[in-house]
């Protein structure tokens, strides 16, 4: 198991990096940025939804253990977000091929 990234922001700059995805308030988000902000896009069946979240807001942010999901405040509510890790496929595919 790896540990545990000591903010959201540091998470979510691995996250961009290998190119996975973040589950916030229970729904998969394929579309999310970050500059200035945290920008992220999902589809609740036919409705869109869109999270911003200020620099200082990531900072604040707390992980969750129990859980395993951090806890990040808009100024109006808590939400969850779950950094789900990426796997890429055929890598080991191809060294096993190179082997024989």
């Amino acid at each position: 198991m790896t540990a545990t990234p000591d903010t959201l922001r540091t998470a979510l700059q691995t996250a961009l990096t290998s190119h996975s995805m973040l589950e916030v308030d229970g729904l998969h988000a394929f579309e999310f940025s970050l500059d200035n902000t945290l920008q992220i896009e999902s589809m609740d069946g036919r409705e869109r939804k869109v999270w911003r979240f200020s620099l200082e807001q990531l900072d604040a942010a707390r992980f969750d253990a129990q859980l395993q999901s951090w806890v990040i405040h808009d100024g109006n509510a808590d939400h969850r977000i779950v950094v789900l890790s990426a796997f890429a496929a055929g890598d080991e595919e191809d060294d096993e091929d190179e082997q024989e």
